[in-house]
């Protein structure tokens, strides 16, 4: 029987991208990832997330280059739009690979 310390699924976690794998920025990684483009209250809708930590989890995505925040007025109010950059893309898609190689590698 193989030691869980011995195993090279457990230990390729540590190398997961730790910008996407916090479960917050994953979520929105991943809403994002299916569609072009959201605006910020449908993305508060689908994370069940609050104004604050979005806006938080946003700046931090935004600021690692994985997705572009465009602000405008809608009728006088503040309209932010947020989509993935293709360095979001392609970050998420590493990742999903690395997680599909570590969980498929485990036993049942």
């Amino acid at each position: 029987m193989k030691k869980a310390e011995d195993n090279d699924e457990i230990k390729s976690l540590a190398s997961l991208d730790r910008m996407i794998h916090e479960p917050a920025r994953l979520m929105i990684i991943a809403v994002l990832f299916v569609i072009e483009q959201a605006d910020f209250t449908f993305l508060m809708a689908q994370t069940g997330l609050s104004w604050g930590n979005l806006s938080s989890h946003m700046s931090k995505l935004e600021e690692a280059g994985y997705i572009e925040v465009e602000k405008s007025f809608v009728k006088r109010r503040p309209h932010t739009m947020l989509r993935l950059t293709q360095m979001g893309r392609s970050s998420f898609m590493e990742y999903r690979r690395s997680m599909n190689q570590i969980l498929n590698g485990l036993p049942d």
